[in-house]
């Protein structure tokens, strides 16, 4: 699966586009990737997670598995546009500012980059998928920008942050009842309810004991998963990214954009309260076994979304978090059957 190869997954032909481009955004240099066979196809930007966490992103460059979907088919049908966030991988800089490390300046940062697009492929609306946190952006781009999509696709579709930390406190808690580990029991009896807006420090507890227990990739005797580390550390190998690069996605990154203002603001963001509705098809993909981002939450808001548009919710049922490699494949041809919204637009018009 090209983890620690740097020969590509895939070649890009001639007459398509296979670049990495730094532009302007925001006020500020960033990355974006962008590969395509054809540069007539229609454009899919997606929105990677995190914060601070750009897989898949520009390190993606020739590989076919990203731990949200497969590209290596995705680039015949779409321009596919992986972007590097501000602050994070090839976009991060030391100037800057912590001031613009905010969620309102990454979704500003994404309706650029969608203008960008538009203009540049000469193409009045671009197709729009997330993965994890990039779905709080995506979903909050939508709001303020309907008319410039096709469609949106949310993988591990967050609604709201506080209420899946509650949710996943709960889920914690148990296990570490299941495990006997009193030393867990007593740390996260100690952090109190979310929202954990005190700080980093508090707000890190959480974290840490569901990295401890594997909420974010799922494996048993049957399902293998590469793991969060193997698929990381094969950004070091990205034809695109050097060590620097990878130590600005997972530390330097990490420690500008988790500021403790930023932390303070995350009980703001609530999809179901600011998005009643939506004006484009919504499509939500989610791992059946993922007990970090929880199901529910976006299950409850599908079915109560007013739209006049379809709506789907799609299980990979061999996926948490990160979604398994079979099941990025089977995402990569659902990704592809957006591009029946550019036919049913036609009809409708």
């Amino acid at each position: 699966m090209g983890f620690f190869s740097r020969k590509p997954d895939f070649q890009i032909p001639a007459c398509g586009i296979d670049r990495v481009e730094t532009i302007t955004i925001g006020g500020i240099q960033q990355t974006i990737l962008i590969q395509t066979y054809s540069t007539r196809n229609p454009v899919l930007l997606f929105l990677h997670g995190g914060p601070s966490m750009p897989l898949p992103g520009v390190s993606s460059r020739g590989k076919n598995y990203t731990v949200a979907t497969n590209t290596k088919e995705l680039v015949k049908h779409f321009t596919v546009v992986f972007w590097d966030q501000r602050g994070t991988g090839k976009s991060y800089h030391k100037d800057i500012p912590h001031t613009t490390m905010t969620f309102e300046q990454l979704v500003s940062d994404a309706a650029e980059l969608t203008d960008f697009l538009r203009e540049t492929f000469n193409q009045d609306k671009i197709f729009l998928a997330a993965h994890s946190f990039g779905t709080l952006i995506g979903m909050y781009l939508l709001k303020k920008h309907s008319e410039k999509f096709h469609s949106y696709v949310g993988l591990s579709q967050i609604i709201s942050w506080t209420e899946n930390d509650r949710a996943a406190l709960s889920w914690v808690k148990e296990e570490a009842k299941r495990r006997g580990d009193y030393k867990a029991l007593n740390e996260l009896e100690a952090v109190g309810e979310p929202p954990f807006i005190e700080g980093y420090k508090q707000w890190g507890i959480l974290r840490k004991w569901q990295m401890k227990y594997s909420t974010m990739v799922y494996n048993d005797d049957q399902i293998k998963h590469p793991g969060l580390m193997k698929v990381s550390l094969g950004m070091l190998n990205s034809s695109t990214y050097g060590i620097a690069d990878v130590f600005h996605s997972f530390y330097s990154g990490f420690k500008l954009i988790y500021s403790d203002e930023f932390i303070r603001n995350i009980p703001n963001i609530d999809v179901q309260r600011d998005m009643p509705s939506v004006n484009v098809p919504v499509t939500f993909i989610h791992g059946r076994k993922d007990i970090h981002v929880h199901a529910h939450f976006a299950e409850d808001y599908l079915n109560n979304l007013r739209t006049p548009h379809e709506k789907n919710f799609i299980w990979m049922e061999k996926s948490a978090h990160l979604f398994h490699p079979d099941d990025t494949a089977l995402i990569e041809q659902h990704l592809i059957n957006e591009l029946s919204h550019i036919k049913a637009e036609v009809i409708n018009l």
